[in-house]
């Protein structure tokens, strides 16, 4: 996801994408752990989405 993207959701939908982001980065990693994924790079990219959402809220909270 974006940087662009993110900035224009709302703070709730903000807060429901990054439990939905860490879920799917956790259900990556179990698959990872039982056999290799296809795309290992798919870690990256959603590690990296959770830490972009994390910080787009820290940023409005300190608003």
């Amino acid at each position: 996801m974006k940087q662009s993207e993110i900035k224009e959701l709302s703070t709730a939908e903000l807060q429901e994408k990054l439990s939905e982001t860490k879920k799917a980065y956790v259900d990556l990693k179990m698959t990872h752990a039982i056999s290799p994924l296809e795309n290992p790079i798919q870690l990256r990219s959603v590690r990296r989405s959770v830490a972009r959402l994390a910080t787009e809220l820290t940023k409005r909270d300190v608003q």
